[in-house]
């Protein structure tokens, strides 16, 4: 049995392919540049020759790619996008024309003269994973299911900070269910106001095989958990340090305790640190990051975590998790806090590979919305916990 999983981040998507035939360790895997990576390189390629560009396709990940298109755009070059293609840099469509993309139909598009270079938006190019495999002879075309992570904000109305719908829906999904594989859904099960994942499901239509999309923070703090030392552990605070967001978990037997998400390139460690410590203390209120332009902050438990318990205080995980370097951060103290013993990381390691870890947090994820697959997943991931312990239920 075979289940592909993609983790789209920012900055790389990474890719493993479970068999059930093999060790986890000896699973196929790919690091590739992300999407909108890749969106950003072509446009920025575009801008060089002056060419226009038509932006179709579904709502992606923004960042690299949107701030290309306005670039674009700014710089005098003529920049075209469907409405389904626009929504990545804006839901706002309005304000998406004010910044200078001219919004055309899909039967505009075509009309479009054949010097305006198309470039085409989505999350999940399924026939460009299959290739590079097969380029390697290996063959995809028995897979059991697919599962795929992105990061989705949400559709907030006009008027609402997309960072508090965000919390608003996080909130909702684990007074449902305190699990982080709740996250993960089937396309008919998709929220609507999540329309990222809506998007990615939508790519992937014509698929013979079922398809799991999940938000990548709780796919990653999920994988962690199946790093042997992290498993032994019934109490801890998971923190995923991505390119963009860096979201914490304080998890316990009974599921999440508390959470919290900023921005990456808004904190440095002390501020990490704080945050980490309140989470940890259950003082940690949803303003002390929002009011510093994160995205929040919930707590499910008023009892105390005790940091210090063995041999770690806070697990990490995650592209940018050399935040952690204490060294290049100590000159950075503020005063009040330079006298605090800083909080000692472990870096997590699941089946020996960092960078995967949302693929076998989706991997996991996958079993439990697919439950006629968890007996051959879960006889795969057993013994990473080495306590008895199931990390698939945090």
């Amino acid at each position: 049995m075979k289940i592909l999983s993609v983790d789209i981040g920012t900055g790389t998507q990474d890719i493993f392919l479970y068999d059930s035939k093999l060790d986890l360790e000896n699973g196929f895997k790919l690091v590739l540049p992300s999407p909108t990576m890749m969106v950003h390189r072509r446009i920025k390629q575009a801008a060089q020759a002056r060419t226009p560009v038509l932006l179709t396709g579904v709502m992606m990940g923004g960042g690299p790619s949107a701030w290309a298109a306005l670039d674009h755009a700014r710089a005098g070059i003529p920049v075209y996008a469907t409405p389904e293609a626009a929504k990545t840099l804006d839901d706002d469509l309005d304000k998406v024309e004010r910044d200078g993309i001219k919004i055309v139909s899909d039967d505009e598009a075509l009309r479009l003269p054949e010097s305006v270079q198309r470039i085409t938006f989505r999350d999940f190019d399924l026939p460009a994973i299959k290739q590079v495999f097969s380029s390697f002879g290996v063959d995809l075309s028995d897979l059991a299911a697919v599962a795929v992570a992105v990061f989705d904000h949400g559709n907030a109305p006009p008027g609402v900070s997309d960072r508090q719908f965000r919390f608003d829906y996080l909130d909702r999904r684990l007074r449902q269910e305190n699990s982080l594989a709740s996250f993960a859904y089937l396309p008919e099960d998709i929220p609507p106001i999540m329309t990222r994942l809506q998007a990615v499901a939508r790519s992937a239509g014509g698929m013979d095989c079922p398809l799991v999309v999940m938000d990548t923070a709780p796919a990653a703090v999920l994988g962690a958990n199946f790093d042997p030392v992290v498993a032994r552990r019934g109490q801890k605070i998971i923190v995923n340090v991505g390119n963009f967001h860096a979201l914490a978990f304080r998890l316990g037997e009974g599921g999440v305790e508390g959470v919290f998400e900023h921005h990456t390139g808004e904190i440095d460690l002390p501020r990490l640190e704080t945050l980490l410590r309140a989470l940890a203390d259950a003082s940690l209120r949803h303003e002390d990051v929002f009011d510093d332009m994160g995205h929040g902050a919930l707590m499910y438990s008023d009892d105390e975590f005790e940091f210090g318990a063995d041999e770690f205080d806070v697990v990490v995980t995650g592209p940018r998790r050399s935040l952690f370097n204490r060294q290049s951060e100590i000159a950075n103290r503020k005063p009040e806090i330079e006298n605090r013993k800083s909080l000692r990381p472990y870096f997590a390691v699941p089946f020996g590979d960092m960078m995967l870890a949302g693929c076998f947090g989706l991997l996991a994820a996958t079993a439990e919305v697919l439950p006629y697959l968890a007996g051959a997943v879960h006889r795969s991931m057993r013994g990473a916990g080495g306590s008895g312990t199931a990390p698939w239920d945090a």
